[in-house]
């Protein structure tokens, strides 16, 4: 709500597993906490499984404006549970997906993808969920292998190559750390918007283009965190990433 107040027009939910979203209410509960308020609201799932990944969307059908699939998250547990980035060997299984979602779901389908080893690959891959019936796509600039300390800086040119072979909008995410950062992937990539995971945790106001002292936004976000009664190790991770910056 935050991030809302300061310039962020859309905001995606955390990845949600969602084989635990349909058959643990406990993981239910908690995985996911919205209000009124908060909208407009992509919720983000990972799956594996076309039904599985449909009955969890239809679980927040009257709760946000659309679904995203989480194909680009590249942690080992994703590989261990074959999800996210470490699906996009499986073409098939993914397109599957993304078309029992376009047909059955009441919400708009996106997807988030990262790139892969050769351009003309990627984009391949992009306009194949297009065709499949995602409506936006989310591109984050760096291959499956681009982590850790091996993370290295995102591919913006990568980006405008996909923005550029799909007529659905893209977001461009990846290397958004400072303020000038936003209007230069803009320009470079031609994507529609901008995503940020990263930079914007440490400052709250990268959309606004400004910087405040560490302990101006500690603050603030310590008032919504009181007002929408955030989790104590959810106040703590934030806090973490806006005073360590």
């Amino acid at each position: 709500m935050m991030l809302r107040k300061h310039g962020a027009h859309l905001c995606f939910s955390p990845m949600i597993h969602a084989q635990l979203f349909v058959t643990d209410a406990t993981y239910r509960r908690t995985a996911l906490s919205t209000c009124l308020d908060d909208r407009p609201l992509v919720v983000q799932f990972c799956a594996n499984d076309p039904v599985i990944l449909l009955n969890a969307c239809q679980l927040v059908e009257n709760f946000c404006d659309g679904v995203d699939l989480n194909l680009g998250c590249p942690q080992l547990i994703a590989k261990r549970g074959r999800y996210g980035a470490y699906l996009q060997e499986d073409l098939k299984l993914i397109c599957e997906m993304v078309t029992l979602l376009h047909s059955r779901s009441r919400l708009p389908l996106s997807c988030k993808i990262r790139i892969l080893q050769d351009i003309n690959e990627t984009v391949a891959y992009a306009r194949a969920l297009v065709k499949a019936g995602a409506c936006m796509l989310t591109v984050h600039g760096r291959t499956r292998e681009q982590r850790g300390p091996n993370t290295g800086l995102a591919d913006w040119y990568a980006m405008r190559a996909i923005v550029s072979a799909v007529d659905v909008p893209v977001l461009a995410n990846g290397n958004i750390q400072l303020p000038g950062d936003v209007d230069r992937c803009l320009e470079i990539t031609g994507a529609s918007a901008i995503m940020s995971a990263e930079g914007i945790l440490s400052n709250p106001y990268l959309f606004e283009k400004r910087h405040e002292v560490n302990w101006t936004a500690a603050r603030e976000y310590l008032d919504f965190a009181e007002r929408y009664e955030s989790t104590i190790s959810a106040v703590r991770a934030h806090l973490f990433r806006i005073c360590h910056h």
